[in-house]
């Protein structure tokens, strides 16, 4: 299947080849039931991306053909399947989320009023709060807790270089937006409201003197908004970024560790 959608890929005419509809029509089944992902963990905690793999998300819509769906009393008009059969996967789903045909979502999994896109992997336990969004192809671990609000960004529109990726265990705070790849690691809290992009700095201010990454939470960090100073020609105007404050407790109990590190440092999620 690969070989044929890396050549579908850089001939286009080929998607009204039967071959080539059939090879991307099992790619997204196989992403559907959770047998390929566009993005998977490897042995040593580093992660693969399996670029070939969203190529097939991305030339799955121009084959597909716009038609009106029903439900109750509600109408969609698009190209694409809902997923179905939630029961039967073992997911809560709360009127009125929504996850597209294509998108794996593992058995324990609650969907407040949500949106979950093709391609995304939803692993077991995590809860999708109300308003929350997981864009096309985005990673997202056992346990995660993505807030109200939150936006998860996906690999579509424009195609990036990998998705972003929420590691096990990882709170996202209400409104917050990850996109462009960024990596959270395990276990790690985002405070609300903060917004991390492939170039927003995350200075982590624990030490006596500041330390810089940009798109990596490093696991069990706790960050919340920042801003600082930069010149433009029209003057000095602060720019957003993200802090690590603190550290989770390797404790059982990590809302305690977590809210201990909040209150240390006087801030609210």
């Amino acid at each position: 299947m690969r070989s044929i959608i890396e050549t579908a890929w850089e001939n286009r005419e080929l998607l009204k080849d039967p071959e080539t509809i059939k090879a991307i029509e099992a790619v997204i089944e196989d992403l559907d039931k959770g047998r390929l992902r566009v993005a998977e963990p490897l042995e040593n905690g580093k992660w693969q991306v399996n670029e070939w793999v969203k190529k097939a998300v991305v030339m799955y819509f121009p084959i597909r053909k716009m038609e009106t769906i029903e439900v109750g009393p509600f109408e969609f008009h698009d190209k694409m399947k809902l997923k179905t059969n939630y029961a039967e996967l073992g997911v809560r789903v709360v009127p009125h989320a929504v996850a597209r045909y294509g998108a794996f979502v593992a058995p324990g999994v609650i969907m407040m009023p949500s949106y979950i896109n093709i391609g995304a992997y939803v692993d077991s336990g995590t809860m999708v709060d109300t308003w929350a969004t997981v864009g096309s192809c985005a990673q997202i671990g056992k346990d995660v807790h993505l807030s109200g609000g939150v936006g998860i960004g996906g690999v579509l529109e424009p195609l990036q270089a990998a998705p972003v990726i929420i590691e096990d265990g990882a709170f996202i705070g209400s409104r917050c937006i990850v996109v462009e790849g960024v990596h959270i690691g395990k276990e790690a809290v985002l405070g609300a409201n903060v917004v991390l992009t492939k170039s927003t700095k995350i200075i982590d201010v624990t030490e006596s003197e500041p330390i810089e990454i940009r798109g990596y939470v490093p696991e069990r960090s706790v960050v919340i908004p920042g801003s600082y100073e930069k010149e433009f020609p029209a003057g000095k105007f602060n720019v957003p970024c993200a802090l690590i404050i603190g550290k989770r407790k390797a404790s059982t109990d990590l809302k305690t560790s977590l809210n201990d590190a909040l209150r240390e440092n006087d801030v609210a999620v």
